[in-house]
């Protein structure tokens, strides 16, 4: 069975944390709410959905209250953190109003589609001494902590070059990565991988120094790109991403003495083993880890930090919001606001 990170009881009312979601979407039900059950300190209390129907289904299936309206989840007193699992464009809206009703939120990245949202978000939940935490998963795997460790200890000497890529075969016509309308498009998707994992491997000391962007015009959104990042000592970081591609996850740190590699990098499996490749002139190391649910790990944490009260990893969000907005500007895009939907909120949709 894969790891799962041990979480006590809510430390602050000594209960679990009960755990509200904003929407149906596809990521909730095929990833997220089946991790929550092997979570402890956690109760789902409610799954809300624009149909009441569709609630229902979904917890008839993990549990919970089925609600009808986003608002009415909220206005519960019941639930003292939120999951969000909307399309990006309707981040910011959401994320603002359960902030305001007091809640705790874990919202899919992005957090919002403007660095501005963000870092309004970011003091908002600050002020009222909220967890707000973006769900990306990956970091909370051990492989990518042994990495940055072994970094650390000089494993390949000194990181000369991280090259780094997370790309994706098409994906169906209607798919909401593919409407602008929704925060759609590969950067805000799939580029955000191998450029938080730069800043988690090489520090927040990088830069974008050039990049690219193709977009098809037909549907108004990019759909494939490149960035090139420098920081401080001349380490560099290339890192490329698409929605048109061979499935690729990996990333590779060349050093001063060695490389390691990482593959299937940002969606292992959860219950198959990883492994970090360490090649040195004296020969190559495998070193093998247990299985371990990145997603249960992520959802964890949280819990933690609610149960903590820790508060809000605020910097790390606004820094991602700003090397995205850079890649943006760089490549002649200039970050916009997505237009607003056709409705107040899209559910259930494949993300």
């Amino acid at each position: 069975m894969p790891a799962v990170p041990a979480v006590s009881g809510a430390a602050v009312t000594g209960r679990p944390v009960r755990l509200g979601v904003l929407g149906c979407a596809d990521i909730a039900v095929r990833r997220v709410l089946p991790a929550l059950a092997g979570v402890p300190g956690v109760r789902l209390t409610a799954v809300a959905s624009r149909d009441g129907a569709r609630a229902a289904r979904v917890t008839g299936v993990f549990g919970g209250d089925p609600v009808e309206g986003y608002g009415a989840l909220l206005a519960r007193p019941d639930v003292d953190a939120v999951y969000v699992p909307l399309p990006a464009a309707l981040h910011a809206p959401w994320v603002e109003r359960a902030l305001a009703a007091g809640k705790h939120v874990l919202a899919e990245k992005p957090l919002t589609t403007r660095v501005a949202d963000t870092v309004r978000l970011v003091a908002s939940a600050r002020a009222a001494g909220l967890v707000l935490r973006e769900n990306v998963m990956f970091v909370h795997h051990p492989r990518h902590h042994l990495v940055r460790r072994l970094l650390r200890e000089g494993a390949i000497g000194e990181p000369r070059a991280l090259i780094a890529a997370f790309a994706i075969p098409p994906r169906p016509a209607d798919d909401i990565r593919y409407r602008p309308e929704l925060g759609g498009g590969a950067l805000l998707d799939v580029g955000s991988y191998p450029l938080r994992a730069a800043r988690f491997l090489l520090g927040d000391g990088l830069g974008v120094v050039g990049a690219t962007l193709r977009t098809d015009g037909a549907r108004g959104v990019d759909v494939s790109g490149t960035a090139l990042l420098a920081g401080p000592g001349g380490v560099t970081a290339q890192v490329y991403f698409g929605m048109e591609h061979h499935y690729t996850s990996r990333y590779e740190v060349v050093g001063s003495a060695g490389r390691l590699t990482v593959d299937r990098a940002f969606t292992p499996p959860a219950d198959l083993p990883t492994t970090v490749v360490v090649e040195r002139p004296d020969g190559t190391e495998r070193l093998e880890l247990e299985p371990f649910d990145q997603c249960a790990g992520t959802v964890g944490a949280f819990v933690r930090a609610v149960a903590a009260g820790a508060g809000t990893t605020g910097d790390a969000i606004v820094r991602q919001a700003e090397l995205i907005a850079d890649v943006h500007r760089s490549a002649g895009r200039e970050a916009r606001p997505a237009p607003r939907p056709a409705r107040d909120a899209a559910e259930g949709e494949d993300r």
